[in-house]
C-alpha cells in the first residue's frame, strides 16, 4: 500500500485516503474516519492523544502515514497544521469556547447534564453552518422538487430524522414513502424506486446493514440519491448524489441528532419556499384540530 511520492497537501492527502479506503484494514479504515472527521484536532493533538481517542495504538498512526508514503506520523501531520491557518474553529475549540462563557460546570447535577449537551449540540450546529455548501443544498433542493416521489430510508438512531422528514413532505403534499423496516419488506419495496425518483436514506455508525445495501441496490438503477451520513468515508458516500457529512462527536451518554434533524428541516424550508413561492416566509400548511378548526401544524 505504500506509494511512490507522498501527497504534499491536505487536498491531495484525503483523495488518497478515499481512493484506498476500502481495501485498508479495519484499523487502518478507522484511522482514516477519525482523520477527515477531525482535522483541527489531528492538526493540535499528539500521535499520543489521538490514539486513545481512537482507541488505537500509536504506533498505527506512524505505520498508517508510512503506507502513504511518509517517513512518520509527524511529517502527515504537518499537512494538517497548514491546513488549520485557514481553517474554522473545529468542534472542540467551538466547545471550549461555549464553555468559557457560560461558565464550566462543576456539579454532576441532573440540570449539568442539560448544559453539557446543550453546549456540545450548538457546536455541533455551528459546524453544521460552516461547512455545509450553499452549492449542496441547492443541488438536493433541485432533486427533491423535481423526483416523483421521495423515498425515504434510515433506522434504529436515525430513525427519528426521516420520521421528521416524512411528517414535513406530507405536509407539503410532496410524495414520500418510508422504507420501514417493519416486516423486512424494505428492500423489496426499493425495488418499486425508479428513475424518476428520489431516494434519502441517513445512517451514522455503526450504519444498519439494510440501509447500506437498499442504497448500493438503488445506485445501481440510477437513482438519485441524497444522502446524510456521519462521514465521507461513509459507505453510503460513493453511492450518494448529494452527500451532506455530519460528522459526530464523542459523547459520554449518546451522540446528537441536532445538527442532521436542523439539516433535514433547513432543506425541507428550502423545498416549500419554492413549491409555495415564497422565498421570505415557508410554512407547513394548516392541519385540522379534532374539533374542526384550523390550527398551525407544530
Amino acid at each position: 500500500m505504500n506509494v511512490a511520492e507522498p501527497p504534499k497537501n491536505y487536498e491531495e492527502l484525503i483523495r488518497l485516503v478515499h481512493d484506498r479506503f476500502e481495501g485498508m484494514s479495519k484499523s487502518y479504515q478507522a484511522i482514516s474516519v477519525y482523520l477527515t472527521q477531525n482535522p483541527n484536532d489531528v492538526a493540535v493533538l499528539s500521535v499520543s492523544a489521538i490514539a486513545e481517542r481512537c482507541g488505537i495504538h500509536a504506533s498505527s498512526f506512524v505505520r498508517f502515514a508510512q503506507s502513504l508514503g511518509y517517513e512518520g506520523f509527524k511529517e502527515l501531520q504537518g499537512l494538517f497544521q497548514k491546513r488549520l491557518s485557514t481553517a474554522a474553529p473545529g468542534f472542540e475549540a467551538r466547545m471550549r469556547a461555549l464553555e468559557a462563557e457560560l461558565g464550566t460546570r462543576e456539579d454532576r447535577s441532573e440540570l449539568g447534564f442539560l448544559r453539557d449537551l446543550v453546549v456540545r449540540d450548538i457546536a455541533s450546529l455551528q459546524d453544521l453552518l460552516a461547512d455545509v455548501s450553499a452549492e449542496k443544498i441547492v443541488e438536493a433542493v433541485d432533486l427533491l422538487q423535481k423526483s416523483e416521489t421521495v423515498y425515504l430510508i434510515g433506522q434504529l438512531r436515525s430513525a427519528p430524522v426521516v420520521d421528521l422528514l416524512r411528517y414535513v413532505l406530507t405536509m407539503l403534499g410532496k410524495r414520500c414513502v418510508l422504507l420501514d423496516p417493519s416486516g423486512g419488506l424494505a428492500t423489496y419495496m426499493a425495488r418499486t424506486i425508479t428513475q424518476r425518483d428520489l431516494l434519502f436514506a441517513v445512517s451514522f455508525r455503526f450504519y444498519a446493514t439494510e440501509v447500506v445495501n437498499v442504497v448500493e441496490q438503488v445506485a445501481a438503477a440510477k437513482v438519485p440519491i441524497i444522502a446524510i451520513s456521519d462521514s465521507t468515508l461513509s459507505p453510503l458516500a460513493k453511492s450518494a448524489s448529494v452527500l451532506f457529512a455530519v460528522p459526530e462527536h464523542e459523547y459520554t451518554f449518546s451522540r446528537s441528532l441536532a445538527a442532521p434533524m436542523c439539516l433535514a428541516q433547513a432543506l425541507t424550508v428550502a423545498l416549500a419556499s419554492r413549491l409555495q413561492q415564497s422565498p421570505n416566509s415557508p410554512r407547513i400548511p394548516t392541519v385540522t384540530s379534532p374539533q374542526g378548526r384550523q390550527q398551525p401544524a407544530s
